[in-house]
């Protein structure tokens, strides 16, 4: 526990950062709109476009842990979303919400907790599991919510205008063209992978401070919004690494090492891109805030949890 605590505790000081400069008047009440307007169109595209620029996707061909991770991430994200629409909830916001409870907070927790507990040996499958879940599972979430915003009910325009949007999305444009520059055999390099390096730098702190922010606004429905983040943090914490872990031992038959890898990495909390997604396009994001904070914090005992019980702790 004491590794993964060491790991969150930045984590959770620039989320108070944010919440306090909120509450302290230092930032106004734009503030989180603008710096999250920031991260959606500057940073987290130059992250997105350096991460799929710089792929090598032969040393990443690992398609037992690929099929692991993306089953336990879309099972959950599906499963989701068929609750939320069932309970009568949008389909943007049931979007996010299959965000919320399978969106895996690898780039900014992944990589130091995964060096700190496996070594250079992790390295490859954080980065695996950051494209899936950075490129792949957000932008299913994006065309869903497009989809869910569409007041055109004929098939061929409502397609044309879900196109349009997608096209300008810098969600969705940054990894398009990254792939596009590595299937060329052009990876950012000098001046120009300097440039993504600090830009991109600034969305893992930003998106923190966005939400201490969004968090330090006075909401009236604070205690109905937790109480709706709690199943969404049960999917993300229990129902997600459980099916990993089937999937990884009882399906594809993963190594044992590989397995507590693969499964740590599920087990993650929320990231922020949820919030970021709903920051985007206005919607109702006190589910999110509260679904990323609450996951944050309970996922120290549930990681510690799982390697007691995993071959680390035998």
């Amino acid at each position: 526990m004491l590794t993964t605590l060491i790991v969150v505790l930045p984590i959770f000081a620039l989320i108070l950062a944010g919440w306090l400069c909120r509450r302290a008047g230092v930032l106004g009440e734009n503030a989180a709109t603008e710096i999250s307007r920031f991260v959606v169109y500057l940073a987290l595209p130059a992250v997105l476009f350096d991460i799929t620029g710089h792929a090598t996707w032969a040393s990443f061909y690992q398609p037992g842990l690929i099929a692991a991770f993306s089953g336990g991430a879309v099972g959950v994200f599906a499963l989701t979303i068929a609750l939320r629409l069932w309970r009568g909830r949008h389909l943007a916001d049931a979007g996010i919400d299959g965000l919320n409870a399978s969106y895996a907070n690898t780039a900014f927790m992944g990589f130091p907790i995964g060096l700190a507990l496996f070594g250079q040996d992790s390295l490859a499958p954080v980065t695996i599991a950051t494209i899936l879940t950075v490129c792949l599972l957000f932008c299913v979430s994006i065309i869903l919510v497009e989809i869910g915003l569409q007041t055109e009910t004929r098939a061929g325009p409502m397609l044309l205008n879900i196109g349009k949007s997608l096209a300008r999305n810098p969600l969705i444009l940054a990894p398009v063209l990254g792939v596009g520059a590595a299937m060329l055999g052009w990876s950012p390099s000098g001046g120009a992978e300097h440039f993504l390096k600090l830009l991109g730098a600034a969305a893992s702190p930003c998106a923190l401070v966005a939400l201490g922010l969004f968090l330090g606004q006075k909401s009236p429905g604070a205690a109905s919004a937790t109480a709706a983040s709690l199943p969404l943090v049960a999917l993300k914490l229990i129902a997600q690494p459980a099916l990993t872990w089937v999937l990884a031992t009882q399906i594809f038959h993963l190594t044992p090492r590989l397995t507590d890898i693969t499964v740590v990495i599920a087990a993650l909390p929320t990231g922020t891109g949820p919030f970021m997604l709903a920051e985007l396009y206005s919607r109702e994001a006190a589910v999110t805030s509260r679904t990323i904070l609450i996951s944050t914090v309970l996922s120290l005992v549930t990681i510690s949890a799982y390697l007691g019980l995993s071959h680390l702790g035998r």
